[in-house]
Order: C-alpha cells, then structure tokens, then sequence
C-alpha cells in the first residue's frame, strides 16, 4: 500500500469512527431528553354509569405521558376488569379490589358484611394485587369487618390502598402486623416528622404522593423537609394521579409533568426509584 493510500484509509476509519460516535451521542441525548417513565400507583377507572374516556383514549394518554405502570381500581370494579382484559404492550396493569358498588360506600364499606362478601368474590378472578383505595379514619378502623378485610389480605398475599389518616393506619398495623400499606396520600398535610415516624415503625407502609401537600414550595422547588424524606426513604414512595373525577383525567398531563418538575430536583437515582423503581419492585411478581 503506498502512503498515499494508507493515508486515504486512515481518514476513511476516522471518519468512521466519528460518524459512530455521533450517532451514539445523538441517542445518548435522545434518551436524556426523554421524560422519566412514571408508574401512576393511584388510578381509578370508574364506571359510573361509564367512564370519563373510552379504553383506547385512557391508552393513549398513558403512552402520551410516558406512564408505563398503572394501580388500577374503579367503582364498581368493572373499569379494572376492561383494563385488564385489553393487555396493552407496554404497560403494566396491577388490579386492586374496590370495596365499593356505588359512592355511598366510601361511608359505610366498613361495616357492611356484604361488601366483605364482595372481595372475596372479586378474588376469585385470580389476578388481584391489593384491596382498596378505601377510605377510613380514626377509630373507624376498628371495625370487625375491617379487621376481616386485613386478615384476609394478609392470608392472600395482597396490599391494602388506603385513604385514612395516621391513627386509622396505625389501627390497620395492630389488626395484623404482617399487613403491607400503601398509604393514599401519605396524609396529605401531615407533619413530615410524622410522616419519618410512620414510616420508621413500620417498613411495610409506603406513601402514595398524590394530592400531598407541602413537596414544593410556591416557587416549585422541593422543600428542604421533602428532600431529606426523600432521601432518607428513596424505596418508600410512590406516584399517583387519583383519577377520581373526571376533572383530574382532563389534567393527567399536567399532573405528571409536575412530578417530574419536582423529580428532575433529585439525584437521577432516587428520581428513578420513586417514579417507577419502588412500583415496580413491589409488584414484580406476577399471579
């Protein structure tokens, strides 16, 4: 080869090799600028007397904003049934057990047999993760059809998804210490010293975000109490959209951007895990 030639080929690898570099920075930053995949670990899907947005529109949406994950409920669980039966590639659809038929039974589900009559039947599909969203506070937690319904989760190897303050929540805990929380909006303004307490005694509870108040300042910035939580406990907490009316379906997009504003304020690490890590983890294992 003489040198001309030699040279030639030199500059035809560095050209090469440049060009490969190129395409790998571009996806690199293609990958960078994409939004952090969320797992929405609060969803309802409410049928009442049907839902807000079709099955193709609710599934658009999530690929639209990147959510990949879903804790799906509806009132009555026939929303769950039609989110499961549709399979869509790319998301993962973890059933919970609504104990309610109608809306009045967010007040009364506690003392109702035959809303525990209700679970077990719904249990019998085969595919449940978890019991709830319910609601209850303070003392109302003691209830012996409450007692039944944790016991019962406990035996199946489910979650409970619950909407209840500190005490009730507690009271949940000495039902059955084997019992494992989410906690539906980690107590919405509750002290987050509080918040540090419950989550130190008890390591299966884990706070849901959604509607809680205090993470950012008015400027958007995390506030220095929610950053040291964060820190502290990057595996105890998860995102949701609590779909509950359909005002906040209309605003799911901008719902999850301002998770990810405040997100984008954390280590990538942590950001990751509370997006989508801990979701995940808990519900790796299929029925």
């Amino acid at each position: 080869m003489t040198q001309a030639a030699a040279g030639k080929s030199a500059c035809c690898l560095l050209a090469v090799l440049m060009a490969a570099a190129g395409l790998a920075g571009a996806r690199d930053q293609a990958v960078a600028a994409e939004p952090i995949e969320i797992f929405d670990a609060h969803l309802h899907y409410n049928w009442e007397p049907r839902p807000f947005y079709q099955l193709d529109e609710v599934l658009a949406l999530f690929k639209k904003h990147r959510v990949t994950g879903i804790l799906a409920t509806s009132r009555p669980n026939t929303g769950t049934h039609a989110l499961m039966d549709v399979k869509s590639e790319g998301l993962q659809v973890v059933p919970f057990i609504r104990p309610y038929r109608v809306r009045a039974d967010i007040g009364t589900w506690f003392n109702d047999p035959v809303i525990f009559d209700l679970v077990q039947d719904e249990f019998k599909r085969g595919y449940y993760r978890g019991i709830g969203e319910f609601h209850l506070s303070g003392k109302a937690a003691e209830n012996e059809w409450v007692k039944k319904t944790v016991d019962f989760a406990v035996t199946n190897d489910l979650y409970l998804h619950a909407h209840a303050d500190d005490e009730a929540v507690e009271i949940l805990m000495r039902h059955n210490p084997r019992a494992r929380i989410i906690w539906a909006h980690t107590g919405f303004g509750l002290p987050t010293d509080r918040v540090a307490a419950m989550l130190s005694k008890y390591p299966a509870l884990w706070g849901e975000l959604s509607y809680r108040g205090g993470i950012v300042d008015g400027a958007g910035k995390l506030t220095p109490e929610w950053r040291s939580l964060f820190e502290r406990y990057p595996r105890r907490f998860l995102l949701g959209s609590d779909t509950w009316i359909p005002e906040r379906w209309a605003a799911y997009g901008e719902i999850m951007a301002g998770y990810r504003a405040w997100l984008d304020q954390l280590s990538p690490e942590i950001a990751a895990q509370i997006a989508n890590g801990n979701a995940r983890a808990l519900f790796a294992a299929n029925r």
